[in-house]
């Protein structure tokens, strides 16, 4: 099992292009841990913003009477790619981990599949 901190350092370093790593609680909009980011580049800031995006999501899908789970929500900006994954089992429920890739060096499937494996590992 990885901590936190070991899971965000593993994101920055097993995922092609990515920039900044966070894991964030969706009910409260507050960052758990951030890893990254630049001065141009507030992590908190993008974290508790995409808060946002994953409640507008599921009440979404509420209204809608979806009876699915929410995998991965993928944001796309000319230069970097946004990925938000929900945590599900062991005490990840309202949390998901939020990863910032440089659009022009990710590959977005195997970003996906390096974060489905580290969700896994993660001790939260």
């Amino acid at each position: 099992m990885a901590n936190l901190e070991t899971a965000l350092k593993e994101c920055l370093s097993s995922i092609d292009g990515a920039s900044a790593a966070a894991l964030v609680d969706y009910t409260s909009g507050m960052a758990l841990g951030t890893l990254g980011g630049t001065k141009d580049f507030n992590l908190e800031v993008a974290a508790a913003g995409n808060t946002d995006v994953v409640r507008a999501k599921l009440r979404t899908m509420e209204l809608l009477g979806l009876k699915e789970e929410i995998e991965d929500i993928l944001i796309t900006l000319s230069s970097q790619y946004h990925l938000i994954r929900l945590l599900k089992g062991r005490g990840g429920n309202g949390l998901f981990l939020y990863l910032v890739l440089d659009a022009s060096r990710a590959n977005l499937a195997m970003a996906r599949h390096q974060l489905r494996r580290i969700e896994t590992e993660l001790e939260v």
